[in-house]
Formats: structure tokens, sequence, C-alpha cells
């Protein structure tokens, strides 16, 4: 299987879920190939003070957590597990290699690899996706990178999750998520459990990213599982 994975992040708050979502995938070892939508950039800078520049890139300006100086536990954890085999992690329970890369797209670049179904990957995620975003994918539509990488991974039958998180929701929302639902997108709201311990709102963003993982058949121990 390719240790490949999109992540598109768009307009819709929680921000945050995307941002932790890079850390931890480049963390397991998968390559990220990264797209940003206008909305999401300001999303962006407004709840987590991160500036990006869409046409000038730079992974620093996400300002994910430093492999060497971290104070993450599961982060710490979950990179040396992909650049050391440890018998004892209770993140990895196998050695997945080197840690992985994030390599960008801008959002209006169609010549972009994922823009083609020629493009091996493992799955695709949009992280947080607005309520536009949705519709947009469920009609087929392709204005902009996120909204066709996301139609490649459907007509090539390949796991796409999608994250809402805005409530309440309309009827029309509810039926674009219906839509999604049958024709085999996983629609995962960003709707964090309380069950696992939490102590801090990183415990509740885990939770989330923890769910996609599991949708993406990634290994992790970023929460305690229900009767563990």
């Amino acid at each position: 299987m390719s240790k490949s994975i999109v992540v598109a992040m768009t307009g819709a708050s929680g921000a945050i879920y995307g941002v932790r979502l890079l850390e931890v995938l480049v963390a397991a070892g998968y390559n990220v190939h990264l797209t940003i939508s206008p909305s999401a950039q300001l999303v962006l800078e407004h709840e987590l003070e991160i500036k990006v520049d869409l046409d000038d890139f730079q992974v620093s300006q996400l300002l994910l957590g430093d492999a060497a100086g971290t104070s993450d536990s599961k982060l710490s954890m979950l990179r040396q597990a992909a650049g050391i085999s440890t018998s004892d992690s209770n993140v990895l329970s196998f050695d997945v290699g080197s840690p992985g890369m994030i390599e960008y797209h801008h959002h209006e670049d169609y010549m972009a690899p994922i823009a083609s179904g020629s493009h091996q990957t493992a799955g695709m995620v949009v992280c947080p996706c607005s309520g536009g975003t949705l519709a947009g994918i469920v009609n087929s539509l392709s204005g902009n990178l996120v909204l066709r990488a996301a139609q490649v991974h459907l007509k090539e039958r390949r796991p796409l999750v999608v994250v809402p998180r805005e409530t309440p929701l309309s009827t029309l929302q509810l039926e674009c998520m219906r839509k999604a639902s049958e024709v085999g997108i996983c629609v995962l709201p960003a709707s964090p459990g309380f069950y696992h311990g939490v102590t801090t709102i990183q415990d509740l963003v885990d939770f989330v990213v923890g769910r996609i993982l599991d949708q993406l058949k990634i290994e992790h121990g970023l929460v305690r599982r229900w009767g563990s």
C-alpha cells in the first residue's frame, strides 16, 4: 500500500484538527500531499495565529511540532517508532521506517500529481471540511484542487474521509452527508468523546485525529480505547 496521504484543509472552524493530523501522519512515516483553500488560510490565522502564504508556502509556516525538542510524548513516541524499531512502543507496534514529508500543492494547481488517479495514494482526508466543500464533493464539482483530488479518490475507490465541524446542521447539509455516505465517503464529524481520560484540549483533538487514523487503517496510541 502507498505510504502517501492527501490532506486538504478548508474553511471550516477546527484548523487545529488539520494541523495535528499533519503532525501525526508525518511522525508515523507517511508522506503527505497538502493543499489549503483560501478560506482555510484565514481560519488558520484567526484560530491558531498561524500565517501561511499560499503562493509561497513553506512547511515551517505551520509551526508543526519539532522532532527533537517537542514535549509532546505521544508525538515523540510516534517519531521514535518511525525511525527506530522499539519493541516496547505503545503507539505503533511495528517499525515504519523514517518520518514522512509534506509536499504542498496550490489549490489551483491542476498539474499536481493528486489531480490524477494515476498517482497512487492510501487515501484522502478533508480536515476540517467546510459545508461548501462537502456540497461540491457530493455534486461532483472540481472547481479547485481540493475538489478534484476528492473526485479522484472517489473514482479510484480509495478511502475518502471528510471532517465537518459546523453545528447545528441544516436539512440540506444533512442531505449532503447522506449522499456522501451512500457513495462510500466516511463522514467523520469533529465530535470528540469524553471517556478516554480527558484533561486537556489536546486530548479532545487527539480523539478526533485518532478516529481519522482508524479509518485509514493506521495504528496509533493517541487515545485510550473503550474497555482498555
